[in-house]
């Protein structure tokens, strides 16, 4: 059995977040444990790819995380794994909440990317479209070529003359 198993200390009522992704190998997927300092299991999934699992601390102790590759002896897999205690502190002390014009920035960014988004996908509609017109109408034109040089064939055999005449040589 290859198993990565690791101890994490915690403080009890922390806010826990664990997540996890196979990065390479084989199907991408390993089995997930995670126990709290009693051994009673939280989160146990088998054959996972990734997954994240959010909980909150009832005891101090040290909590288990174990990676499993059973399954998958010949496979050698990378896995990246997060576990985050409690939140995240804030980038400036003396702030703890976004201002409002921090609220406003965010929103006007947010919408200037939303309108260069929608901007790139209409002009690749229109490009798109241009060229579809260009070539039907390089198409229709070849076309409409084609029929009259046929049409001109047609109604010249019909004005034709077919006879036949022949002509003695000699006497």
């Amino acid at each position: 059995m290859r198993s990565f198993k690791s101890l994490v200390g915690i403080i009890q009522i922390h806010f826990l977040d664990f997540c996890f992704q196979v990065i390479t190998g084989g199907h991408y997927d390993v089995d997930c444990r995670l126990e709290d300092p009693d051994g009673i299991v939280l989160y146990k999934e088998m054959k996972k790819q990734y997954d994240s699992f959010t909980f909150t601390a009832s005891r101090n102790g040290t909590y288990k995380f174990c990676f499993s590759n059973e399954f998958s002896t010949f496979t050698h897999k990378t896995v990246y794994f997060d576990f985050q205690v409690g939140e995240d502190p804030p980038l400036f002390p003396s702030e703890n909440r976004v201002t409002a014009l921090t609220q406003v920035k965010l929103a006007e960014m947010c919408n200037e990317c939303t309108t260069c988004c929608e901007f790139n996908y209409s002009s690749y509609r229109a490009e798109d479209l241009n060229t579809r017109v260009a070539y039907w109408s390089i198409g229709e034109a070849i076309i409409l070529l084609v029929v009259s040089i046929g049409q001109v064939f047609l109604l010249k055999s019909f004005f034709s003359d077919k006879r036949t005449t022949t002509t003695r040589v000699g006497s």
